[in-house]
């Protein structure tokens, strides 16, 4: 059978030790003569992890080379990429994946990971969710795309016009960067303005980049200002004058920013009939359900969601003001699966879960806390220094002074067991506060930082 040898391996380790064995091998012996049978007529490409490599180390290089020779950059993701995850010695640490569930990891050279990233901040409660599966399996297999629009996309979108603050209607699309630049679309269109004033990162689109590939005036009216910088939004809105169309903004970039500031940006769009759009592509189904708007009071006219809003299935969505939502229909914003039932199954498995088990998002804060407490007390008790944490509880960041203390700390928990996330968030999921998850982060971070001071690097 295709693939069975590869994702047959590594099961126990992937397992949960409390969790039921498998009803494949408590069924008996039959299925392993069957395998064997199957995997003779399997082609090579098919065969899985190649044989005769014994380390793990040599198996995901074989798996990179396959990679960088086909995939430009070795990943689709960017931040997957593995230069972006360990820099210079990506060459010797994991790219890739078999399996996940709860918050670990089995590469492809079976070495389990606790994972601190959660694919990008994208899942809250938990890789391989059984709710969220079994939602997901439910929709698959009932047809998950037609000639008509899925009943769910109406179900969901009435559920986030609860819990948004913003939310008087919805449009619904695949990824965040597609999202956001959906919304500055409908907000030039509500306005017919073109300028507008952008902070934080809002997605690769041609519109809020510069680089190779991208002409200039793609982007000629857009101003970048600092975030939480009061005198360059306010000289910004100054210089865009008449033609504001909108100010976008990450509402929580590192770290929360200050009352005034967002305040200032509420004002300065009701005063120059501008619109305001919060980014909450992390911050939705993290801090709170309906995003920083609902932690502040500051509610935007437009926002956008993704990531934890369906637990890693690709979904996004910008919803907002009726008399600003309603310019959807004035200009062309579609994708032939942005309402493709699937991950609108996850996204209503998530909405459940989060009304059904009371307030997710402060168990979120609090695993996040004791995350964070656990590696500071590694780093005091090593004795590294130039290390500290930083952010909020739920998205916290380890910060490094020297770069090659910190790709050397990478380096050496991926050896004890977990993977952190190079220069960004960390995010805390629910499956991180189970069993004795707290622990083994506290003293695989203490085992990677010891070496540090060990071999002289810190």
């Amino acid at each position: 059978m295709p693939f069975r040898r590869f994702f047959g391996r590594g099961n126990e380790r992937a397992r949960p030790a409390d969790a039921p064995p498998d009803d494949a091998e408590e069924a008996g012996k039959d299925d392993d003569a069957t395998a064997q049978d199957d995997d003779a007529g399997t082609p090579e490409w098919d065969a899985g992890i190649p044989e005769g490599q014994s380390s793990a180390t040599e198996i995901e290089g074989d798996w990179r080379a396959r990679a960088a020779a086909v995939i430009p950059g070795g990943a689709s993701t960017g931040s997957k990429q593995p230069q972006n995850l360990f820099g210079d010695a990506a060459s010797e640490y994991p790219g890739h994946f078999l399996r996940a569930s709860g918050c670990h990891l089995v590469t492809v050279g079976e070495r389990t990971l606790l994972d601190c990233t959660m694919a990008l901040g994208a899942v809250s409660l938990g890789y391989a969710d059984e709710g969220v599966t079994r939602a997901v399996v439910s929709a698959a297999a009932a047809g998950h795309v037609a000639g008509l629009a899925h009943y769910l996309e109406i179900e969901v979108a009435e559920r986030l016009c609860d819990l948004i603050p913003c939310a008087e209607r919805v449009r619904f699309l695949k990824s965040g960067a597609e999202a956001t630049a959906a919304a500055v679309r409908i907000a030039r269109a509500a306005t017919g303005r073109t300028r507008v004033i952008a902070t934080g990162y809002l997605g690769w689109h041609d519109w809020s980049n510069a680089g190779p590939g991208i002409p200039a005036g793609a982007h000629a009216d857009v101003t970048r200002v600092p975030f939480d910088d009061m005198v360059a939004l306010q000289d910004a809105v100054r210089d865009a004058a008449r033609d504001l169309a909108a100010i976008v903004l990450e509402p929580v970039v590192d770290r929360e920013p200050s009352p005034e500031w967002l305040g200032a940006a509420r004002s300065l769009c009701d005063e120059a009939g501008a619109v305001l759009i919060f980014d909450e592509m992390k911050t939705g189904f993290r801090l709170r359900p309906g995003g920083y708007q609902e932690v502040s009071g500051v509610t935007p006219d437009l926002a956008t969601f993704g990531k934890a809003l369906a637990n890693g299935y690709p979904l996004a969505a910008v919803v907002g003001r009726d008399r600003v939502m309603s310019a959807a229909q004035e200009t062309w914003i579609s994708s032939t699966l942005a309402g493709e039932a699937v991950a609108l199954a996850a996204a209503a498995a998530v909405i459940e879960r989060y009304d059904s088990e009371g307030d997710v998002c402060a168990r979120l804060g609090e695993i996040g806390a004791a995350m964070r407490a656990g590696v500071d007390a590694a780093i005091r008790a090593s004795g590294v220094g130039g290390v500290r944490i930083e952010g909020l509880d739920a998205m916290w960041q380890l910060r490094f002074d020297r770069p090659d203390v910190e790709r050397a700390f990478l380096e050496r928990a991926v050896r004890h067991g977990a993977l952190f996330k190079r220069g960004a968030y960390n995010y805390a999921s629910l499956a991180h506060g189970e069993g004795d998850v707290l622990t083994e982060l506290e003293s695989i971070a203490s085992a990677a930082l010891v070496e540090l001071m060990e071999e002289g690097i810190a």
